[in-house]
């Protein structure tokens, strides 16, 4: 747990928001080991232990059980640091998206991000590397809501959609009232989901210059990194940016410019191969499909790279312990897009 930290600004952010409940700083990270008076220096950083123990007392300490939906309404880009920059500086969301997918692990490795487009839909998912034990639905909470009204404030729009979350249903989730109705949970994945044309919405702030030097900054502060699982993401990149298409080993290769033996070492290095790459890609994209009603399990089963129905329904067996007409049955009253406040 301890290999992935978290910004020191995630603090001022949580500091400022319990002031809301007459929490002060020093009572919110009294037994942490955080120094309220290293908050403000740039190059601080929390252990995951630590983010979990602060994040807990704060909902203790406020008595606010959904406090995760509210530090995300706290959070601003500029927590982001230099990726922050240049998120503020891309054209449209798609740019800022991808930008926020190559650099998340310059900010931390706690988790990744993923963007999937399928035809008309696209999604973020979000990827937990970490164990966040009692405070996971404080962190997927936030990062969602954060995540969504980021984007909101850059491009001007109220952009509408929906959430999954691969949890269950907190207690307290009644209290949100018609947020909570927008919101599903015991999902395959994590993600945001919203109409594929949002992907083109221009940014506000806009600014090339500001963005070829944090882009530039980001990069080299990336490659000084270890274990960032870089080719991994180029590589699921690649596997989910077309519909009904899977590309080979020596395919994915070429398109990132490298041999098919470099490929496999590179991956083998961040501790995964190109075959489980794909067979998670396969997983998670048969279930996702699963869930339409127009698609036919023959249609989900060549969507993922199957051309015989019998085989797909064994290796979706393999994966999930079910069969494709089960998993679709238990979603039958998903719901459809909606709005996230």
């Amino acid at each position: 747990m301890d290999a992935h930290t978290f910004p020191g600004s995630l603090g001022l952010y949580l500091a400022e928001l319990v002031k809301r409940w007459d929490v002060t700083p020093r009572d919110l990270f009294e037994g942490t080991r955080i120094q309220v008076e290293s908050l403000t220096d740039l190059r601080s950083r929390f252990q995951s232990a630590q983010v979990i123990a602060v994040l807990e007392r704060a909902r203790k300490l406020t008595g606010e059980p959904a406090l995760g939906f509210f530090l995300g309404t706290e959070l601003r880009v500029s927590a982001l640091g230099t990726l922050g920059m240049a998120v503020l500086s891309a054209s449209t969301v798609r740019e800022a998206i991808d930008l926020s997918i190559e650099f998340m692990p310059i900010v931390t490795t706690a988790f990744g991000l993923r963007l999937r487009v399928e035809g008309r839909e696209a999604s973020i998912v979000v990827e937990e590397h970490a164990d966040f034990g009692t405070a996971r639905d404080i962190v997927l909470l936030a990062v969602l809501t954060a995540l969504w009204r980021i984007g909101n404030r850059m491009t001007g729009q109220d952009m509408t959609g929906y959430a999954d979350l691969a949890m269950p249903e907190p207690e307290y989730f009644a209290r949100l009232g018609r947020i909570g109705d927008h919101i599903r949970f015991n999902q395959p994945v994590t993600r945001l989901v919203f109409d594929a044309s949002y992907l083109a919405l221009p940014y506000k702030m806009h600014d090339p210059i500001a963005l070829q030097f944090a882009r530039q900054e980001c990069a080299e502060t990336l490659d000084s990194l270890e274990g960032t699982q870089r080719t991994v993401a180029r590589v699921r990149g690649l596997l989910n940016a077309k519909r009904g298409y899977l590309p080979s080993v020596v395919q994915a290769a070429a398109a990132l410019h490298m041999s098919p033996r470099t490929l496999k070492r590179l991956l083998a290095g961040e501790g995964t191969s190109f075959s489980l790459l794909v067979q998670e890609e396969r997983r998670e994209r048969a279930m996702l499909l699963l869930r339409s009603r127009t698609l036919s399990i023959k249609d989900v089963a060549r969507s993922v790279g199957y051309s015989n129905v019998m085989n797909f329904t064994r290796a979706f067996h393999r994966w999930t312990g079910t069969t494709p007409g089960e998993h679709r049955r238990s979603f039958a009253d998903c719901l459809p897009s909606a709005r996230v406040a």
